[in-house]
């Protein structure tokens, strides 16, 4: 069992507190299998709500899955109390937004999606529902009377 971090970077304009909204919050990653190294093409996701039993009583995970290619089955637990939103403070830097716990995969790709959500970093503005697919987002702060964004977006991942 391997703990991997999401590390996420921004350039973050007028916004803090950047973070995935709700325990249904979908997590779009590539898998790697640690078996045989197979990689589906296919994006799949995680959420908190999802749990499912391990084979043999040994606790659950948010997904289990069994290798198209070696037929082992390998599984990946969201740990929810690493989930951490990303601040003003650590826009332009690597910092680690969640940590997943892995038996036989590795994660290697993610795909910010919607579901983010942050507040203006002056007027405390709401801003639900961001979508991060395409990178980049902007939106206008009625409070503040100026511009918000999110910019440049990317991510890594580590051993923890």
């Amino acid at each position: 069992m391997v703990k991997f971090g999401l590390q996420f970077k921004a350039s973050l304009e007028n916004v803090t507190g950047l973070r995935p909204e709700g325990d249904d919050f979908r997590w779009f990653l590539k898998l790697k299998c640690g078996n045989c190294g197979e990689i589906p093409d296919k994006w799949q996701y995680i959420t908190l709500v999802e749990s499912v039993p391990l084979k043999g009583g040994r606790g659950s995970a948010s997904m289990v899955q069994k290798c198209k290619l070696c037929a082992r089955e390998n599984s990946i637990d969201i740990l929810g109390d690493t989930i951490t939103p990303y601040n003003a403070e650590d826009s332009e830097s690597f910092k680690t937004m969640v940590q997943f716990e892995c038996r036989g995969l590795e994660p290697i790709d993610f795909q910010p999606q919607a579901g983010f959500a942050a507040q203006g970093a002056e007027s405390g503005s709401q801003f639900p529902e961001i979508n991060l697919q395409e990178k980049d987002w902007t939106d206008y702060d009625e409070k503040a009377k100026e511009s918000v964004g999110i910019y440049e977006v990317t991510h890594q991942f580590i051993k923890c």
